[in-house]
């Protein structure tokens, strides 16, 4: 089976990203639903839902990277990484540091790594830019 590295642009920093296990997908951004979506038995009515980003506010004037802060409720999470074949299928499961958070998102096999919606706890989350927040491993 091939390693979802091989299929994945956009790598923040590979060494840190990647192991015998899978590779890990950091936070690119994320986003607020706005208005409902909708969809339908044929797909004819399909329609996504609307959604601003959330911004995020730097902790220091120094840093180079935000913080998303996140109040309880469902949001969608975009990734830095893109999966460049619809050939492969992987399985897209949250991190165990997302978990510990109380925060998750569902596990899926996939052939993209589009948005995800991600859902967090009655106390909130804080995510970093580029904080890992998601594992992609093998079917296997």
């Amino acid at each position: 089976m091939p390693s979802p590295v091989e299929f994945l642009d956009g790598l923040i920093h590979e060494p840190s990203q990647v192991d015998d296990d899978g590779v890990s997908l950091t936070a690119g951004q994320v986003y607020r639903i706005t208005e409902a979506g909708q969809a339908d038995f044929g797909g004819e009515e399909y329609a996504d839902p609307a959604t601003e980003p959330v911004d995020t506010e730097r902790r220091d004037a120094a840093d180079e990277y935000g913080w998303w802060e996140l109040d309880a409720g469902t949001y969608l999470l975009a990734f830095n990484e893109s999966l460049q074949s619809a050939n492969v299928s992987f399985v897209l499961q949250p991190h165990e540091r997302l978990l510990a958070l109380g925060a998750s998102h569902p596990t899926a096999h996939v052939t993209d790594v589009g948005p995800v919606p991600l859902s967090v706890p009655e106390a909130g989350v804080a995510l970093k830019e580029n904080a890992q927040v998601s594992r992609l491993v093998d079917t296997d």
